[in-house]
């Protein structure tokens, strides 16, 4: 049986594991959070080194994108360099496949119309390929990374402005302390609605989940969100608050859907290729003999109603 442990520097209190099988091989999959101190993630990531099958990074990117470029995180090659032996891999790779493959989905395979449709990416560099995918789909996208990252109330709503300043910014950000960027630890407990405006006029939200309930209004009525790393707690929260329909890029597994650096670490495994070896064709190919489908979760009817639920986004 393969093991394969996501080590986060988010929250203890999201710990999971799950015994599960793909292609014929059965998986024991661990998440372990640090509560956002790093050099315990490094000290458990040289313990378990070696004894287990691949690595997640969770809470963390090593690498961010903006097209064809991806730029290194200072402090995610600190816990990197932890492992000598097991492969580690952020879910970064994934992201840039899975996630574009799961807007085709909804659009061809759902017949969901994403044309006009306004779209909140809470960051895009964090998903730039569900970024991408999104403006590609005819979506009217805002763009948060300078507001939700950075602090700066400054929507981006072109993808290639988003590009630009990703090329500009990203090779200072990413040598900054991770802290600074991005939620870890305690910090991801704690809601701040300063930002109600851009939930508010917007029919999808879409991105990272840490991001996108730090700063959740207590109402969003009728609203979609495409996102990851969702637990059963998180599943009833949307609820309360009135979102229609939940995607979530990664399937469930024992009632949550785990981070893409769970199911990156089950690709390297099942590829049984070097991380530096492995190209997006190879990911693709798994996936498509995997045939993961996206959950969608309709949080406010007994049902599956029929139609495209986008037609009622408002």
């Amino acid at each position: 049986m393969k093991r394969v442990v996501s080590v986060s520097l988010g929250s203890s209190k999201r710990d999971h594991k799950v015994e599960a099988e793909f292609l014929g091989e059965k998986f024991v999959i661990e998440r372990i959070g640090t509560d956002g101190d790093m050099e315990r993630a490094i000290q458990m990531i040289r313990e378990l080194d070696g004894r287990v099958d691949a690595f997640g990074m969770g809470g963390i990117d090593l690498y961010v994108m903006a097209g064809n470029k991806r730029y290194a995180l200072r402090d995610a090659r600190k816990i990197a360099a932890a492992a000598q032996v097991t492969p580690i891999v952020d879910g970064s790779s994934l992201k840039n496949t899975l996630e574009r493959r799961v807007i085709n989905y909804l659009q061809q395979e759902l017949k969901w119309n994403f044309q006009g449709k306004h779209v909140l990416v809470v960051s895009g560099v964090d998903r730039f390929g569900i970024a991408e995918a999104l403006w590609d789909a005819g979506c009217k996208t805002t763009y948060g990374d300078l507001i939700f990252a950075l602090g700066i109330p400054i929507p981006i709503h072109k993808l290639s402005t988003l590009r630009f300043i990703a090329y500009s910014l990203l090779p200072l950000l990413s040598q900054l302390p991770f802290k600074y960027l991005y939620p870890t630890g305690k910090k991801q407990d704690t809601v701040d609605t300063k930002y109600e405006y851009y939930y508010k006029h917007n029919d999808i939200i879409a991105g990272d989940f840490h991001f996108i309930r730090k700063y959740m209004p207590p109402k969003l009525p009728n609203k979609i969100i495409i996102t990851n790393t969702v637990t059963k707690d998180d599943l009833e929260l949307l609820r309360e608050r009135g979102v229609r329909v939940l995607v979530t890029t990664t399937p469930e597994l024992d009632g949550r859907s785990f981070g893409t650096n769970v199911l990156e670490g089950v690709l390297i495994s099942l590829l049984a290729k070097k991380v530096d070896e492995v190209k997006p064709e190879d990911y693709n190919r798994v996936l498509e003999k995997m045939q993961l489908k996206p959950r969608i979760v309709y949080l406010q009817e007994e049902k599956k109603p029929l139609g495209d639920p986008l037609s009622l986004a408002k």
